[in-house]
């Protein structure tokens, strides 16, 4: 087993939340002490997947036809060609994920239709992202752009600066581009689970940066933010959809002016 399977990886141990098959004994054990602590994290990954399909689809009726979705991860059920091509059959979409474990995977599960592309980028480095010629060649930053931010920035530290990267992928769409984004919190849970937790995070690919409402709601500076607002994930917009309930952290959609 190579140094990467057995370390716990963030990607997998989601899979797995999510009982995906894509991940390996060492991910299984960090997520099943995770479960220990917090025996709805299953539920709440749920969650963050109903809460996808419902802004990408609002999105698509809002008329968004082009989808940046940044920390993409490992493709399971519900994925966002599927749930916006139900609207807008012509519809392009791309998926980036740094963990190239995940953009393997992606790459070998996802369509090859040229409306689908999968790449290995950085959220941390948005120039070079927004500069890559295939997303170019498959996104027109002159149209409106839906950026996709779920589950993926309490993976990025204070150190790198995550506000000044969702502000440059902000001022790299134009009006009527989409912010959507869900963000761990640890707001109102007791102090010593939370301790254990992010420890075993700390084990991981990618260590945990849990952060309060207020400090996830600078990421929508510079956009309107479209009702009900920043809150629970499971509260935005529920559509009785199962498994949709628990929420873990807070999520919120927000349309450049």
């Amino acid at each position: 087993m190579t140094e990467a399977e057995n370390r716990p990886n963030v990607a997998r141990m989601y899979d797995y939340y999510l009982g995906g098959c894509h991940n390996f004994a060492a991910d299984r054990a960090a997520a099943e002490e995770i479960l220990k602590i917090f025996p709805d994290t299953g539920v709440a990954a749920q969650s963050n997947r109903a809460f996808l399909r419902r802004v990408v689809r609002w999105a698509a009726e809002q008329g968004v036809r082009q989808f940046l979705d940044i920390g993409a991860g490992l493709p399971t059920q519900g994925n966002v060609h599927e749930v916006v091509r139900a609207v807008r059959p012509d519809a392009r979409v791309v998926y980036v994920d740094h963990d190239e474990v995940a953009v393997a995977y992606a790459r070998r599960l996802l369509p090859t239709d040229g409306r689908t592309v999968v790449l290995q980028g950085d959220l941390r480095r948005p120039d070079e992202l927004l500069a890559d010629p295939t997303l170019r060649a498959t996104i027109d930053l002159s149209e409106p752009v839906a950026v996709l931010l779920l589950a993926v920035l309490h993976f990025v530290p204070d150190a790198d600066d995550p506000y000044a990267a969702v502000a440059k992928l902000r001022d790299a769409t134009v009006p009527g581009s989409v912010l959507a984004l869900s963000h761990l919190t640890l707001d109102g849970l007791p102090t010593l689970p939370t301790e254990q937790g992010t420890a075993i995070y700390r084990r991981s690919s990618s260590p945990l940066v849990p952060r309060t409402r207020d400090e996830v709601a600078r990421f929508l500076d510079g956009y309107e933010l479209v009702e009900p607002g920043l809150v629970r994930v499971a509260d935005w917009r529920p559509d009785g959809e199962p498994q949709a309930a628990v929420s873990h952290g807070y999520g919120g959609v927000g349309v450049r002016r």
